[in-house]
């Protein structure tokens, strides 16, 4: 699950860098921005089934236990990556609902979650925009915790990932 979401948090912001690289109306545009929608839904989708497995408690322990402030530390790391999952599709979705835009699923069309109001889109679209230049860093800060404690710290963080 760990690196099935890697891999569609990559396909995301890939997606969404492409969107200013093609030009306004442009096929490729608007797949890029179909992309971006409906892997984000992916994610709302897929973190549930991780939350569900996080909660059966079949994540292996760290050996050598890490020091408690780093358990910490990690366990709000963990909380801020799971609020993103969760929070940034249902912004987004709120965003392009109260923008009075469609919301493409791939194929699909989702229903609007707002009604149509254009000052709340804005403050939306641009909450979600903050939201995920907050991601870069939580997920940046989380692959750097996991090199840190595979190459200094020499205990099993990164290798118990793939178990995952």
């Amino acid at each position: 699950m760990h690196w099935l979401m890697v891999l569609v948090f990559i396909g995301i912001y890939v997606a969404v860098n492409l969107i200013d690289v093609f030009p306004k109306g442009s096929d490729s545009r608007q797949w890029a921005k179909t992309m971006h929608f409906s892997l984000g839904m992916v994610v709302f989708g897929l973190v549930w089934l991780r939350i569900a497995l996080r909660l059966m408690g079949n994540t292996p322990a760290i050996v050598p236990s890490p020091p408690v402030w780093q358990e910490k530390l990690a366990k709000l790391g963990h909380l801020a990556l799971y609020a993103i999952m969760v929070l940034m599709p249902l912004v987004g979705w709120a965003a392009l609902s109260a923008r009075g835009k469609p919301i493409p699923f791939f194929a699909w069309e989702l229903p609007a979650l707002l009604a149509q109001d254009k000052a709340l889109g804005q403050t939306l679209r641009e909450l979600h925009g903050l939201g995920g230049n907050l991601a870069y860093y939580l997920i940046g800060g989380h692959a750097l915790a996991a090199i840190y404690h595979h190459y200094f710290m020499k205990d099993n963080t990164l290798r118990r990932m793939s178990l995952r």
